[in-house]
């Protein structure tokens, strides 16, 4: 795949604010000022609405595009995503169009992996369902510390090793854990991580799965009650990349079974649920409002991303962060 685009000229950028481009800053603004063609004109819009007036004219998008704006653009070359997750851009139109996307793929696993371990933590060591109980806790000491176990010399199990796969594994070998992965384009060099085809062997031998792969044709619902039953007995699953990667009934009944031992959750199946569902009614169920993505350094990083390769698009230098539109990722 060609991960070099060339621009030539002043360019017509328009930026798109978001959820996690809450304020296009005047620092950030300046920088990407700074970092165009002579000539250049930049344009801030506080949403997809309010930029379908700059869509025709832009050449270049910092933001999020839908299948509506795309189809208002006349003269888009380049789109970098203020996203993780690039599904929302998977639509026919734009795979099959010219148009070149980046985004911020291996630079949000820090933060992801962060919350994907304190909901984990919450579970294994009983802080969830002891701060649940409040003052009653003290009445339940005997019970919450019987359930208490240690991740120390325990297997974790990646589904997935990217920048946030391989931010848990860093964190989960500094709890004394053991590493098992499996990804896509498993690296050379590294005998621990298997080719995708091997995911019920990693499933045999985990006794906690982190979900930290992009939602696809291949991973949508491939937690299903198959996979769930050859997951170790009182095991745990992590999920803070894209919750329609699990299937959510398969879910709830592998932990009312008792199978799973717990479901440490940022994201989830057709969110936000209605308060009746039982995953907000399970005590071996920690569960965030897809937050993970939440960081006071995240919309900096992307746009410094931006901006070199807004630099790139003038020297036809390799652009970061390059997704491979056919395959989602």
């Amino acid at each position: 795949m060609d991960t070099a685009l060339r621009l030539e000229g002043p360019l017509d950028i328009l930026v798109i604010e978001g959820l996690t481009l809450p304020e296009a800053t005047p620092d950030l603004l300046a920088d990407i000022e700074a970092a165009a063609p002579a000539g250049s004109v930049v344009h801030v819009a506080g949403g997809m609405k309010d930029a379908a007036a700059f869509a025709p004219s832009a050449h270049v998008i910092l933001g999020i595009v839908n299948d509506r704006l795309f189809a208002s653009t006349e003269r888009l070359k380049w789109v970098h995503a203020i996203a993780s997750g690039v599904d929302m851009f998977m639509f026919e139109d734009f795979i099959e169009s010219d148009i070149v996307l980046t985004g911020e793929k291996g630079l949000v696993g820090g933060h992801l992996a962060d919350t994907g371990f304190g909901l984990l933590l919450s579970l294994t060591r009983q802080i969830h369902p002891a701060i649940a109980l409040g003052a009653d806790g003290w009445n339940n000491r005997t019970r919450l510390r019987a359930k208490q176990i240690e991740l120390e010399g325990r297997t974790m199990g990646i589904v997935g090793y990217g920048g946030t796969g391989r931010a848990m594994a860093a964190r989960a070998k500094g709890f004394g854990m053991a590493i098992l992965a499996i990804d896509e384009f498993p690296p050379d060099d590294d005998p621990t991580v298997w080719p995708s085809s091997r995911l019920d062997d990693l499933l045999a031998g985990s006794d906690v799965v982190a979900v930290c792969c992009p939602l696809s044709d291949k991973t949508r619902l491939m937690f299903d009650r198959t996979a769930f039953a050859k997951m170790r007995a009182g095991s745990y699953i992590v999920n803070v990349t894209r919750g329609e990667v699990i299937e959510n009934a398969a879910l709830v009944a592998a932990l009312q079974s008792g199978h799973l031992g717990g479901a440490a959750l940022d994201v989830v199946e057709g969110e936000p649920l209605d308060a009746s569902h039982p995953l907000f009614h399970l005590e071996n169920v920690a569960m965030t409002p897809h937050t993970a993505g939440g960081s006071s350094q995240r919309a900096k990083r992307n746009v410094d991303r931006f901006v070199r390769n807004l630099t790139a698009t003038q020297t036809g230098a390799p652009l970061e962060g390059v997704v491979d539109k056919r395959l989602g990722y």
